[in-house]
């Protein structure tokens, strides 16, 4: 079970984790989630949750969307290069069940990946 853990290491933490991101993103976008990407000096990717109160009202929402996001980046983090990911929640997220929101992440993170590896060899 320890490889297929969310440590620490596999968070960003700090605003200026999620800024470095955000300055100059690769994008990976739905109408319910956009995933942004960048990539880092580290050894593995990582990953960054924001679900804005505006956008998904109830925090057992917010907290059961999360839960999903996190664990579908634990289960596909190997086929990433070492990027950081920031995942934006749009209005209509809190609207898709467990299922729909893991098979729609599994989408993107095959999407942005793809754009990953197009902008490194560029």
């Amino acid at each position: 079970m320890g490889e297929n853990n969310f440590s620490r290491e596999l968070r960003l933490l700090t605003p200026t984790h999620f800024e470095y991101v955000f300055n100059n993103a690769i994008p990976s976008v739905s109408p319910q989630l956009t995933l942004l990407a960048r990539y880092n000096k580290f050894d593995n990717p990582r990953l960054g949750i924001t679900l804005a109160k505006k956008r998904v009202k109830h925090a057992h929402d917010r907290n059961r969307l999360k839960r999903v996001i996190r664990e579908s980046f634990r289960l596909q983090r190997h086929s990433f290069p070492n990027i950081d990911i920031v995942v934006v929640g749009k209005t209509g997220l809190d609207k898709l069940s467990n299922q729909e929101l893991f098979s729609l992440l599994s989408k993107l993170w095959k999407k942005l990946a793809s754009r990953c590896e197009k902008s490194q060899s560029v």
